[in-house]
């Protein structure tokens, strides 16, 4: 059996799995982008990936515990990423939320990203997308939009193939869009500058002074929500028009203790972590390093530290298994009591000897 059909049987195995029990009795990553999280300075160094840390010696440290079953099933699947993708749409049919955003993470860094995957991936319950230097276009954007309706913030940086028809189907369909990346190479910057016309609050046939004394219900398209643009090479011209035009929206904001003229600056709005980076925290980064031509140093493999991966899914089942042993042990002694009392209820002469036998140890404890 060659690594491309064990991947398959690794990803349908996995999809039938208990897969509620397993992500609810221990999350593999967190998000810090939450909406109820802001960054300030204190914090910043708090969301920076912990996946490569290096003791000096050229050796990276031991991991204080394997990682979770779900982060080497996501490894496996990731490695062959590319012969799976025509079956994707049916294999992660039954994948939880956080394990689709996993695996679009690995995509992006694999430069497999384009619309099949991002949109057989999509799942409702995404608040940011990161689609940055992918292969993604209008219709993959719009379609992912039109499914994930609670997206908060947006990475569409680098995207040669995104015009400002994409990113208006964007603000159209996510109306709780707060923050959106753009710009990063010169196709996506003339993109970010046209789309100075999506953004802007339009005034129709309304009398008034200026649209600031207007009720929002009154300004028609404008992304009502956008708070926070992300364009770090933005010109001096697009500046001043964009500041000028939609006051509302805040460019480049800088992370400070105090908020940023008066707002909180929440962490998706600061361009140094990607957007997607907490997603795949626990997965092994030779999961997206396999596509690449350049060498790589080679690994020793007498090294006591370095385990097959063989020897990883093993030690992922045992602590599983050891986690979930008190659960189990409960539920055999539940059942146990639930037969006695079945037991009992079933005759009258079941029900005469459980009694007769409680009574013979109650006489026998007394004398």
């Amino acid at each position: 059996m060659d690594t491309v059909e064990e991947a398959k049987i690794v990803a349908k195995t996995f999809a039938k799995l208990d897969l509620n029990q397993t992500f609810n009795s221990k999350p593999s990553y967190s998000n810090p982008f939450a909406k109820s999280t802001s960054l300030d300075l204190n914090q910043k160094s708090s969301f920076k990936p912990t996946t490569s840390q290096s003791s000096g010696t050229g050796l990276p440290f031991e991991r204080k515990k394997p990682p979770s079953l779900v982060s080497l099933c996501v490894g496996v699947i990731g490695k062959h990423l590319e012969d799976i993708i025509p079956d994707l749409d049916e294999i992660s049919a039954n994948f939880p939320s956080d394990m689709k955003q996993s695996l679009a993470a690995v995509a992006r860094r694999r430069k497999l990203l384009n619309n099949d995957v991002i949109i057989s991936l999509a799942d409702s319950s995404w608040e940011t997308l990161d689609v940055s230097g992918s292969e993604v276009s209008d219709f993959g954007l719009a379609e992912v939009a039109k499914t994930c309706k609670f997206l908060r913030a947006v990475d569409i940086s680098r995207c040669n193939k995104i015009t400002p028809a994409g990113v208006s189907e964007l603000v159209q369909h996510c109306c709780s869009l707060e923050t959106l990346r753009c710009g990063g190479c010169p196709r996506s910057d003339d993109t970010a500058r046209r789309c100075l016309d999506i953004f802007k609050p339009r005034l129709d046939d309304i009398e008034g002074d200026s649209w600031e004394e207007l009720d929002t219900a009154e300004i028609a398209n404008g992304a009502q929500s956008l708070r926070w643009l992300v364009w770090p090479k933005i010109d001096k011209d697009s500046l001043e028009i964009f500041s000028t035009e939609c006051p509302r929206i805040t460019i480049n904001p800088k992370p400070s203790p105090f908020g940023f003229r008066g707002k909180r600056v929440p962490g998706e709005a600061l361009p140094n972590i990607a957007l997607d980076e907490y997603t795949i925290a626990d997965i092994d980064p030779e999961t997206w390093a396999v596509g690449r031509s350049t060498a790589r140093a080679p690994v020793s493999t007498s090294s006591p530290s370095e385990l097959s991966l063989a020897e990883k899914f093993r030690l992922a089942f045992v602590e599983r298994d050891t986690r979930l042993a008190p659960k189990r042990a409960k539920n055999a002694r539940q059942h146990q009591r639930r037969a006695e009392r079945e037991w009992m209820t079933s005759s009258t002469r079941a029900k005469a000897l459980a009694l007769a036998s409680q009574a013979s140890k109650t006489l026998q404890s007394r004398t």
